[in-house]
């Protein structure tokens, strides 16, 4: 298994444990937070999908975003079945994206964000964006931790 393949396959799983913590939340707790500056749930769910289209402008324009205009702007809240249908084709897009990269992209190609001072080879900005959907996902599960209902067991 090649470089891009692993990218894919750890996209892949993260996506499906976030899935399965996600579809197993029951509705009444979307809209909990644990404090007023916090996500809602929903909300997080949304910023994780929505972040993943972001993060895919940002290496399609080598980390400018010029006038980045959210497709989610103005679209409501509602269930985690709509959520996941809206992103299905900016998730199918991202990834055919990085199915389209060789070994060598991910190596000299480099995402420059001078306005957060970050200078990341392909690879490693990949990296990071996995690693910022586990992090919410760690973060929805202590919600329900702290909400005191069951988790869904994604460690399977």
């Amino acid at each position: 298994m090649g470089s891009i393949e692993i990218i894919l396959l750890n996209f892949s799983e993260i996506r499906r444990r976030s899935i399965k913590l996600w579809t197993g939340i029951p509705n009444e707790y979307l809209y909990w937070k644990p404090d007023n500056d916090a996500f809602t749930i929903i909300e997080m769910i949304r910023h994780v999908l929505e972040g993943e289209h972001l993060f895919h402008k940002i290496i399609e324009n080598r980390g400018n975003l010029g006038q980045y205009q959210s497709p989610w702007k103005g679209v409501k809240f509602s269930t985690v079945k709509n959520e996941l249908a809206f992103s299905e084709n900016y998730r199918m897009s991202f990834l055919n994206m990085v199915k389209e990269l060789s070994k060598s992209d991910l190596e000299t190609n480099r995402i420059e964000r001078k306005e957060v001072g970050q200078s990341k080879t392909l690879g490693d900005y990949l990296n990071r964006i996995a690693y910022h959907e586990s992090v919410h996902t760690g973060q929805i599960l202590s919600y329900l931790r702290i909400i005191g209902i069951d988790r869904p067991q994604i460690w399977d």
